[in-house]
C-alpha cells in the first residue's frame, strides 16, 4: 500500500520532485493585479483592491460585509472581541483544531474549554456540546451562561470546518442559541463550502476566512471576517487602529489593532477569487481519485458529510490505528511524498493543559489515526 501510494500521488502530479502538502497556483491575473498596485505606489493598507476583495468576498458568501485582516488569526481575535470576549470569559471550542483558534482566545485572556468532535465531520459534535453544558453549565436570572462551579461566564463557541469539511452548524447554533452562547465559526480551512446549501462562516454571528499560503486560494498572508453591517463596521473600525475619518489629523477614540490587509495582498486576492469555483472543482475531482483508490483498501477516506459540498481543502484517510498511521507518514515522507498527521490536541500543548475538556474521546481516536495526504490544485487535469 505504501509504495503504491507513492506512486499514485506521483502519476497524478506528473513530478519525481518532492511533492507539497498545498502549494498555490497562480495562473489568472495575479501578476497583472499586482502589478498595477505597485505602479500605483498603493501597496500598503489604503487601496481600491482590498475594497474591492471585501465586496468580492462579501458577494461570493451572500454576507452583508466582510472586513479583510492581515492573516486569519487576527480575524478570529477581532471576532472574539466582536463577540463581548472579555478577561476570564470561557469559549468554547474543539482541542482538534490548529493553535491560532485557541491563541486568538488567549488574546482576548479568555480560556478555551475543549469539547470533542464527530467523527464523520472532525468538527465539534453537537452532542458532545449539549451533554457537557447539561452538566456543566447554567443560566443566572439575567439569561447569561456560566460554568457552574467557577460561574465564569461562558461567552462565546467556536467550532471549526476542519480541513473544508462542514461541522453540524445549524445544530450547533441551534444549541448556542438555546445558552445565550455567541457563535463564531472558524471557516478558515472552509471557503467555498456549503451546508445544505449556504456558506460554512454565515452562520454565526462571524466567520472567519485564512488567505495563507497553504489556503485554497491566497493572499500570501490574510484574513477575512464575515459578518453583519452593524458588527461590519465595528470590525473595519477597530482593524484600522480605531482612527476617526479625517482629512489629515490622526485622532484615535479607542483601543485599536493595526490588522489592516495590505492592498498588494488584497490583488492577489482578487485575481486568486476569480478561480475559486474552478480550484474547488479540481480538488473535488481530486478527492475522488483518492475516494476511488482506497475503496478495497483498509484505510477509510474522509468524505464530506451529508447534505455538504466540501471544498476539500486537504484530503484525508483514517488508518487502522498509530503504527500504520506512523509507518505510512515515514514511507511516504522518505519518498518526498509530504503528508502529515493530525494537529497536537490543543490540551497536550502546555499552555492549555489546564483547560477544562470532556473526555475527548472521538479526538484522541482521530489523532492516532488521521492522515492528510497532498491536495494542491494543478492546472493539467
Amino acid at each position: 500500500m505504501k509504495n503504491k501510494l507513492v506512486d499514485f500521488i506521483r502519476d497524478y502530479y506528473r513530478s519525481k520532485e518532492i511533492i507539497p502538502l498545498h502549494a498555490p497556483i497562480f495562473s489568472g491575473n495575479e501578476k497583472s493585479y499586482v502589478l498595477e498596485t505597485i505602479e500605483s505606489t498603493y501597496v500598503s493598507s489604503v487601496g481600491t483592491f482590498v475594497d474591492r476583495f471585501e465586496k468580492n468576498i462579501a458577494n461570493y458568501t451572500s454576507s452583508p460585509r466582510a472586513i479583510a485582516t492581515v492573516n486569519g488569526t487576527a480575524a478570529l481575535h477581532i471576532s472574539l472581541l466582536l463577540a463581548g470576549v472579555e478577561r476570564d470569559d470561557l469559549v468554547i471550542t474543539q482541542a482538534l483544531t490548529f493553535v491560532a483558534t485557541c491563541n486568538a482566545i488567549r488574546y482576548c485572556q479568555a480560556e478555551p474549554i475543549f469539547i470533542d468532535v464527530d467523527k464523520k465531520t472532525l468538527g465539534l459534535s453537537p452532542t458532545a456540546l449539549i451533554s457537557w453544558l447539561e452538566k456543566n453549565a447554567e443560566r443566572s436570572n439575567d439569561g447569561i451562561c456560566r460554568e457552574k462551579f467557577s460561574k465564569r461566564i461562558i461567552r462565546a463557541c467556536v467550532p471549526m470546518h476542519t480541513f473544508g469539511h462542514p461541522s453540524h452548524i445549524d445544530k450547533l447554533l441551534t444549541i448556542c442559541e438555546s445558552w445565550n452562547i455567541n457563535l463564531i465559526e472558524d471557516a478558515t480551512e472552509s471557503l467555498g463550502s456549503l451546508y445544505k446549501g449556504k456558506h460554512t462562516g454565515t452562520f454565526g454571528i462571524c466567520g472567519t476566512y485564512s488567505f495563507n499560503g497553504n489556503k485554497i486560494i491566497t493572499t500570501g498572508g490574510g484574513g477575512m471576517i464575515v459578518t453583519d453591517v452593524k458588527l461590519g463596521d465595528r470590525a473595519k473600525h477597530i482593524t484600522t487602529t480605531a482612527k476617526l475619518p479625517h482629512a489629515y489629523a490622526f485622532v484615535h477614540d479607542e483601543l485599536g489593532y493595526n490588522y489592516r490587509m495590505p492592498n498588494i495582498n488584497a490583488a492577489l486576492g482578487c485575481a486568486q477569487l476569480e478561480q475559486l469555483d474552478d480550484y474547488i472543482q479540481k480538488k473535488r475531482n481530486l478527492a475522488s481519485l483518492y475516494e476511488s483508490y482506497f475503496v478495497n483498501s483498509d484505510l477509510q477516506f474522509i468524505k464530506e458529510p451529508e447534505n455538504c459540498r466540501s471544498n476539500y481543502w486537504l484530503n484525508a484517510v483514517i488508518c487502522l490505528d498509530s503504527m500504520q498511521r506512523d509507518e505510512i507518514l515515514r514511507e511516504t515522507n522518505k519518498n518526498g511524498i509530504m503528508t502529515r498527521p493530525l494537529w497536537t490536541l490543543m490540551h497536550e500543548l502546555p499552555m492549555y493543559k489546564n483547560c477544562l475538556r470532556d473526555d475527548l474521546k472521538n479526538s484522541r481516536w482521530l489523532q492516532d489515526r488521521v492522515i492528510n495526504l497532498p491536495s494542491s490544485v494543478i492546472n493539467n487535469v
